[in-house]
């Protein structure tokens, strides 16, 4: 992670005002598995092409998400089965600058992702006031119906391109805690691209070089898949094998 390090120090930064141009919340995505020894290699071939985003003097942020879903992981099981017209919610806050948001995700049947949000003064993870107006009008279902399940946190970091059309999440050092079952995933890294619309990307051209494929598995399905045993994975056993072989 030095080697890292240094080499995010070369990068020109970017602001998180300066990001906000690039918010993205109706977007196209494009997910990766990498180990984290190819991180140095991959940013030292990405550095004149991106900035690194720069908060607090800090290139790697923090972050910690607590996810909802119903008793029986509905929202998980419709990942898992494939369906389009789903959602995810989850609580997140950003440690390094103290903001806690209450999003709802909806990945729509075009397969963009929407995402809406609601800035919190703090992060007790009950949806009440603001938290449940937004739930009430962004999805089907209601407060009562969702308890936290997955506790998350990792590191991130996070690039945009020279022209201000795409973001590149970096996450790194996952930590997992379901109701005290942890799972740690020091070596996998999720990389993920985000455009308005999907176009040429330095990045996604780099992976191809690369060899390194697209997955649909993400952060918060790893997490259930791999910490609870009374929900469907078939569908996810051959990455959650991949995973245990290369990155645990």
């Amino acid at each position: 992670m030095n080697d890292a390090s240094e080499i995010l120090n070369t990068f020109k930064s970017i602001s998180l005002e300066e990001m906000s141009k690039v918010k993205l919340l109706d977007r196209m995505d494009k997910k990766y598995m990498l180990h984290a020894d190819q991180l140095p290699e991959i940013l030292l071939l990405l550095k004149n092409e991106y900035f690194v985003l720069e908060i607090a003097q800090k290139k790697f942020a923090s972050y910690e998400t607590t996810y909802f879903d119903t008793d029986d992981y509905e929202m998980y099981t419709k990942h898992h089965n494939g369906k389009l017209n789903r959602y995810k919610v989850r609580f997140r806050t950003y440690a390094d600058s103290n903001l806690n948001f209450f999003e709802v995700k909806f990945k729509t049947n075009k397969g963009r992702t929407k995402k809406s949000r609601v800035q919190l003064p703090d992060n007790k993870h009950l949806i009440k006031g603001d938290a449940e107006k937004l739930l009430l009008r962004k999805t089907n279902y209601t407060a009562a119906a969702l308890s936290p399940v997955l506790e998350v946190k990792y590191k991130r970091i996070t690039l945009v391109n020279r022209n201000m059309s795409e973001r590149i999440t970096i996450d790194i050092g996952l930590k997992y805690n379901h109701f005290d079952t942890l799972l740690d995933v020091p070596n996998l890294i999720i990389a993920e691209v985000k455009q308005e619309k999907t176009s040429t990307s330095v990045f996604t051209s780099l992976m191809q070089e690369k060899r390194i494929k697209t997955v649909s598995l993400s952060k918060y399905c790893l997490g259930i898949t791999s910490t609870v045993e009374n929900v469907k994975h078939n569908n996810f056993k051959s990455k959650i094998r991949y995973v245990n072989q290369l990155f645990i």
